[in-house]
């Protein structure tokens, strides 16, 4: 690892598990300070004192990210502990399966607060701090359901993830002045994120549908995040970059030739 963020301190929301824990410790091994950010206390805790133990600064915060009151106290923790807030990875989210038929309002309700509301209350309660000291990097996760295409069973977290693209996008522009970015990963089909609920077979179908013959890793989309939380990538705001090893592309199936 080359230390791309030595010394920055990373928030990043649900990281107990899947692609966020996959992201704090990438980060880690990147020389960030970690404030693992999770609703399950047992999972955050445990990611926390993992990353610890590998030589990793970190601390852990308990938050709903659909609630004012938990993002308000997710920022203060990381001020309190690491003295400021350089990167906010805005990783938690949910995707349960229910088709519109079957759906109700609460479910409706239930992804849109999380997914889309969550996004616009972590990222304001990260901001006052992130302007005070001229610098920030704001990294979304999204997904290439909504903003691209879609999938039935996921009309709520689609209407989700192409909204926080039109909020990442209004935001970066008010944002800017205060050298700071926000930008967003799309992910396509990555191993164990949404696809836990299907057997090997799919797994195996679904990545023959896409022109690398594979499904995704996590690491594949923590080092996307990588990029976009570093200095590198510092020129660069109110963008998405799909993960999706050319999933997208295809005009049908028989395109894989």
């Amino acid at each position: 690892m080359s230390e791309r963020l030595n010394g920055k301190v990373a928030i990043i929301t649900g990281a107990g598990k899947g692609i966020g824990k996959v992201i704090a410790r990438t980060f880690a091994a990147e020389g960030a300070k970690i404030l693992v950010v999770d609703i399950n206390e047992s999972d955050g805790r445990a990611v926390a004192q993992d990353l610890h133990k590998a030589g990793a600064i970190s601390a852990f915060a308990k938050a709903d990210v659909s609630k004012k009151a938990d993002s308000e106290n997710m920022a203060r923790m990381a001020v309190e502990h690491f003295g400021r807030i350089d990167i906010l990875c805005n990783n938690a989210g949910i995707f349960p399966w229910v088709r519109i038929e079957d759906m109700t309002e609460g479910d409706w309700d239930k992804v849109q607060a999380v997914d889309l509301k969550g996004t616009f209350l972590t990222v304001k309660a990260c901001l006052s701090q992130m302007k005070q000291q001229n610098y920030g990097r704001i990294v979304l996760m999204s997904s290439i359901i909504g903003p691209i295409n879609g999938f039935p069973g996921w009309a709520h977290y689609a209407a989700a993830r192409a909204g926080s693209l039109g909020f990442m996008r209004s935001a970066a522009i008010e944002i800017a002045k205060h050298n700071i970015t926000i930008n967003a990963i799309l992910p396509g089909d990555i191993r164990g994120e949404g696809l836990d609920y299907r057997d090997e077979k799919y797994i195996r179908c679904s990545g023959q549908s896409i022109p690398m013959r594979k499904i995704g890793e996590p690491e594949d989309v923590a080092y996307a995040m990588l990029f976009l939380a570093s200095d590198e990538a510092k020129f660069i705001t109110g963008q998405t970059l799909v993960v999706d090893g050319g999933q997208i592309l295809p005009e049908s199936t028989f395109a894989n030739v």
